[in-house]
């Protein structure tokens, strides 16, 4: 699943307890935070047990079924003694905190609660003199679980119009809303601005498109010059491609670059182009275009996430002007590429200075101020600009 999985979540069983399967049958479908993908069969045999249900978490390096094997035997992997003796701490301490409850039950309750009334009312966290005031339908005048439910469903929506519609997030905004939120607590985000001149680079596509993808069947867009640019910028900055571990600074000995690519659904996935600055024009050309044709349709590899070292995002592409994107930790910092304009600028010669018309662009360079000063961020970005400038076609 990838170096940096812990654990994931069953999403769908693909086989049920009865069915036969082979080594490397799939046979069941889980998600990590970043990924979907199946997994197959260990051994060969009949499923004799579920471990985890759909929705449940699963650990890495531990069980998620039994089957039977040839010989009317179960290979049945059962956990170690320091895992059994974590889960029976952890059952102790759910133990404690019912108890608590319980007491502050005995203490202040005027009726009886049932043990799966007063389990929601924990989860929810309603008080008791709040869980008094709900009126029961139950004998004695208690509180059912409908009635409880009922209550909840008032309350979470006492402060939503009618008019107004509920959309639950899925599973990966959720994940995304809580990294966004980890990085802006975890790095002080500092923002340096340049404007450059993108007129060679947009004169040579131009004229190179056609017939690069007649030569390669290849779409030629400006994602694999830019990442070029960067790519080419950290070997000249190289403590832009750095990690922060408590008090170390880890500098990374490999480019890889990750860009944010706008799914279907709205959210974005990150895939990363290992090693980019020993890739070419064409092959990151190739790379960029497979990566992203992979992840609007689902088919990325925990591979193809892992890694990054430095991320780009080009909110050109939505007609974005410039702004400051949020650092993918651990990284350090994070380039935006604004969308293309022309516009009329100041053209010096040696001749004299002259307006003419060239196609300009901002970029935005936000970084983690604990380790990259402001003097290395506005160094970095402008690097970038000055390769963009000079492009004459890559390497």
């Amino acid at each position: 699943m990838g170096e940096s999985i812990f654990e994931c979540t069953v999403l769908t069983w693909l086989k049920q307890v009865g069915d036969f399967v082979d080594i490397d049958d799939m046979i069941v479908e889980v998600a990590t935070d970043k990924i979907d993908t199946e997994i197959g069969a260990s051994h060969q045999g009949i499923i004799k047990e579920i471990l985890i249900p759909v929705g449940g978490p699963a650990f890495i390096g531990k069980p998620i079924c039994i089957i039977e094997i040839e010989g009317n035997k179960t290979e049945e992997i059962t956990l170690p003694i320091e895992t059994v003796a974590e889960e029976l701490e952890t059952q102790m301490e759910s133990i404690k905190t019912e108890i608590t409850f319980e007491e502050k039950t005995a203490n202040n309750a005027t009726r009886f609660y049932s043990p799966l009334v007063k389990n929601i009312a924990k989860a929810e966290q309603i008080a008791m003199q709040e869980l008094e005031s709900i009126a029961g339908t139950g004998l004695d005048g208690r509180v059912t679980k409908n009635d409880i439910l009922a209550y909840l469903e008032v309350r979470n929506t006492q402060n939503i119009a009618v008019s107004d519609e509920i959309i639950e997030m899925d599973r990966m905004r959720k994940i995304i809303a809580e990294r966004m939120v980890f990085s802006k607590q975890t790095a002080p985000h500092v923002s340096s601005f340049v404007e450059t001149d993108m007129s060679k680079v947009v004169a040579w596509r131009e004229k190179n498109k056609a017939s690069f993808k007649e030569k390669h069947q290849q779409n030629l867009t400006y994602t694999p010059i830019l990442i070029w640019a960067v790519a080419k910028a950290i070997k000249d900055y190289p403590m832009i491609n750095v990690q922060v571990q408590g008090d170390k600074i880890i500098k990374k000995a490999n480019i890889n670059i990750g860009m944010a690519v706008a799914l279907p659904n709205g959210n974005l996935i990150v895939p990363v182009i290992h090693q980019a600055d020993k890739l070419s024009l064409l092959e990151l050309t190739k790379k960029i275009n497979d990566l992203t044709s992979r992840a609007r349709e689902n088919k990325l590899k925990p591979d193809d996430l892992e890694g990054g070292t430095y991320t780009v995002s080009n909110i050109g592409t939505f007609g974005n002007v410039m702004g400051t994107p949020i650092i993918v930790q651990p990284q350090v910092a994070i380039m935006a590429f604004g969308v293309i304009q022309k516009k009329p600028a100041v053209i010096e010669t040696p001749e004299g200075d002259f307006i003419g018309i060239r196609s300009k662009m901002f970029i935005s360079h936000s970084y983690d101020h604990r380790v990259v000063d402001g003097s290395l961020g506005g160094m970095f970005v402008k690097k970038v600009s000055d390769y963009l400038e000079a492009f004459e076609g890559g390497d």
